[in-house]
């Protein structure tokens, strides 16, 4: 198969596992759904910095919770046996894709469910609903990329934590003051340099996890 078509039958074989077992992104529905109502219940009604500050935290939970488990459900015998018929640079790629995938969905029901349960204080809507896709496959990529480095140690949850704290703390920083844009309903030509570096950390990010991938997917 070429390159093209390994990526699709990958991510192709990801979307049909999760679905025969929906066990996992029900958990992290209930996650998201749950922790949206405990925070209503705790603050009742917030200002708008403190609203999009508590969506990206709630966010940024429920996407290591559903991109940690991208490595480690992998068993050694289907790693060898994914090492033996497509290229390594090929499981990154639809690991990555599949968790954009995932992410995008994530954050559609996330930002639906918040603005239902809280109220909805957003000011220009088309904006933020970007911010939210770029913020989603940010998450992806870069969780995805860390979680592909953690899966070769003992200790995956741990490394994962350590490894990605200094890219998430300045995406999340880019991500807020993006979102926050949006709430306030500022011209959007103020918003052009946000968007253009989170562009450029998914850029970056998937061209490092194309670099490195192979070399930690011979170990």
């Amino acid at each position: 198969m070429s390159f093209f078509q390994q990526v699709k039958t990958l991510v192709s074989k990801d979307v049909t596992l999760e679905w025969r077992s929906k066990h996992a992104i029900n958990s992290i529905l209930l996650y998201i759904v749950s922790t949206v109502f405990v925070c209503y219940q705790a603050f009742k009604s917030v200002d708008t910095l403190v609203w999009n500050a508590l969506f990206w935290i709630v966010l940024l939970f429920a996407s290591i919770n559903a991109i940690s488990r991208s490595f480690v459900q992998e068993s050694q015998y289907r790693q060898l046996y994914y090492y033996s018929i497509v290229s390594a640079k090929a499981i990154i790629l639809s690991k990555i894709i599949y968790n954009i995938l995932l992410m995008a969905f994530l954050s559609v029901i996330a930002y639906l469910v918040y603005s239902v349960i809280f109220k909805n204080p957003v000011g220009d809507p088309l904006l933020y609903f970007i911010a939210i896709l770029l913020g989603s496959v940010s998450f992806a990529t870069v969780f995805t990329m860390v979680s592909g480095i953690s899966s070769k140690t003992g200790n995956n949850s741990t490394i994962m934590a350590i490894l990605s704290f200094p890219v998430i703390i300045p995406l999340l920083i880019v991500l807020i003051k993006l979102s926050q844009n949006a709430l306030q309903g500022l011209d959007r030509a103020i918003s052009y340099g946000e968007i253009g570096v989170l562009l450029a950390i998914n850029v970056i990010t998937i061209t490092i996890s194309l670099l490195l991938f192979p070399y930690l997917w011979r170990d």
